[in-house]
Formats: structure tokens, C-alpha cells, sequence
């Protein structure tokens, strides 16, 4: 028995030094501000003003961009021969080595059997891993397009971002009631959010309003950031929008006929201690 007490006795004589050196290291050490740069862009299933497919151009747009974190829309999945049935989103994040989450809001059976379903809707690209996603469909009118609003969670240097991204309806009656439910939706998680998205409306209609009350503009004193048509730009559709802890800078629309809208890009800053894992 004294030969074992005697052996834990020069255990503990080397192992308390390693646990007091630990213990007195700073456990609040003062975090860095966060900087992303997101993107909004209406690829219009990779077909140019040109009429050409072209997968590779849109990567190049995004790649050259710098951005991190990407909304887009009009985005096919095996769609159709319009966009060679190709699964669009998996091709440009495997392109761009990025992480990727689809939401298909048209979901057609396929042309033939055992092939994949055709579909339809939004994706998310995104250089951190995306942890959760949702897509919530939005309300529709008579017989018009379903729409939808995808939400994700995304692990960013060991915080989460909320990231949601949407397309609203071609309507305002609908695109009312559809920015509501998403302030609705947003509204029940907790933290730091970015909204990016085609929301098909300019910045002083009716059915807008809501969301300027409720989250920040990244180009609010940008009002001319025409997105629309691709060549000769008049109105401003696709928007960026974060609550009210992000600090944004340096939004730009990005000038290319890889589409016929035109991206979106904004710098985001968020402060770690409003931005906490978890949330």
C-alpha cells in the first residue's frame, strides 16, 4: 500500500504544475469583430442576356466577387433541357469548394421513371458549414408560383448566422402577405440574420415597408442600385437586408450579363460579443 501511495504522491507532483500553468491562462480573451461578405443573385438558371447556358460564368462572377455566404435564385435541379438537367447548385458548389443547401419550391415527378425529380427554387452557397436549413413555402394566390423562403444556420468561425433567402411572388397582394411571414419567421430565432433575395418589388412600394421597419438596408443610402435588366439597369429588386447588430459597408451591384439580373454584394461586420454560439 505505501509503494502505490508513494507512487500517486510523484504523480501528482508532475501533474499539478501542468494544470496550474492552464489554469492561469486568460479565459476572456477579447474576441475580433467578424467580417463576411455575402451575395444576392438571380442567376436565372445560368442563362446570359446572351441566351447561353453557362454554368462556369456564374461561378466566375461569384468567385471573383469574394463573396462567402450566397443567396441565389431561379436555380434548376434536373429540371428541364433548358438547363441540361443539371443539378445546379451541387455543380457550383463543388466548382467553388463550397458548402450547399437546396430548396426546391416547384417539385415536378420525373419525365421518366427511376430518373431524379425536376425541380425548382433557391440555394444556398457558402464557404462556412451550414449547420441547419428550412424551407418555409410562403403563401400564394390562386394559381400562381410557389415561393418559398429558405433558412439556414451557418457556422461562422464558431458563431451562427441566421441566413435566409428568398424569391417573392410576381404580385404585390401576394408579396404583402409574403413579407410578413417571413418577418414572422425570422422573428422566432434568436441572434444575428442576414435576408437576401429577388423580392420582384422597388424600394418605395406599399408591401416593402415592413421590412425597412424591421431590419437595416445595406444600400440605404444607395436607392439607384438598379438590379434589373442586366444591360441597361432602371429599377432595384434584389435586396440585402441584416437586424439591426451587423454593420454593413461596401455594398455594390455587381455590372455582368452572366444573367439577367444583376448581383448583389455587401460586407458584413458583426461584433462576437452580440453574436454567440447558439443562438
Amino acid at each position: 500500500m505505501k509503494k502505490y501511495f508513494g507512487l500517486l504522491v510523484i504523480l501528482l507532483f508532475f501533474i499539478t504544475p501542468v494544470s496550474s500553468s492552464l489554469a492561469s491562462e486568460p479565459i476572456n480573451k477579447e474576441e475580433k469583430a467578424i467580417d463576411i461578405k455575402i451575395m444576392s443573385y438571380n442567376i436565372h438558371h445560368a442563362e446570359g442576356l446572351d441566351r447561353v447556358l453557362d454554368l462556369e460564368r456564374i461561378a466566375k462572377v461569384i468567385e471573383d466577387s469574394g463573396a462567402e455566404i450566397i443567396g441565389l435564385q431561379e436555380v434548376d435541379n434536373h429540371w428541364s433541357e433548358r438547363s441540361n438537367f443539371e443539378d445546379q447548385a451541387k455543380w457550383l458548389a463543388e466548382r467553388l469548394d463550397m458548402h450547399y443547401t437546396y430548396a426546391a419550391n416547384l417539385d415536378n415527378e420525373p419525365l421518366n421513371p427511376r430518373e431524379p425529380r425536376r425541380q425548382y427554387g433557391t440555394a444556398v452557397l457558402s464557404k462556412y458549414p451550414i449547420i441547419a436549413s428550412t424551407n418555409y413555402p410562403l403563401t400564394k394566390i390562386g394559381n400562381t408560383e410557389q415561393r418559398g423562403l429558405l433558412e439556414t444556420v451557418i457556422n461562422v468561425k464558431g458563431h451562427h448566422l441566421k441566413f435566409y433567402n428568398t424569391h417573392l411572388a410576381l404580385t404585390s397582394a401576394e408579396r404583402e402577405i409574403q413579407i410578413k411571414e417571413i418577418i414572422e419567421i425570422a422573428s422566432k430565432t434568436n441572434g444575428p440574420k442576414a435576408i437576401v433575395g429577388d423580392l420582384n418589388a422597388v424600394p418605395d412600394s406599399f408591401e416593402m415597408q415592413p421590412l425597412f421597419s424591421h431590419y437595416k438596408d445595406a444600400f440605404a443610402d444607395q436607392n439607384e442600385a438598379y438590379t434589373i435588366p442586366a444591360d441597361q439597369p432602371n429599377k432595384r429588386i434584389d435586396y440585402i437586408f441584416t437586424s439591426n447588430e451587423i454593420e454593413t459597408a461596401n455594398a455594390e451591384v455587381i455590372s455582368t450579363t452572366a444573367s439577367d439580373h444583376l448581383p448583389i454584394v455587401a460586407e458584413l461586420t458583426l461584433d462576437p460579443s452580440v453574436f454567440k454560439k447558439g443562438n
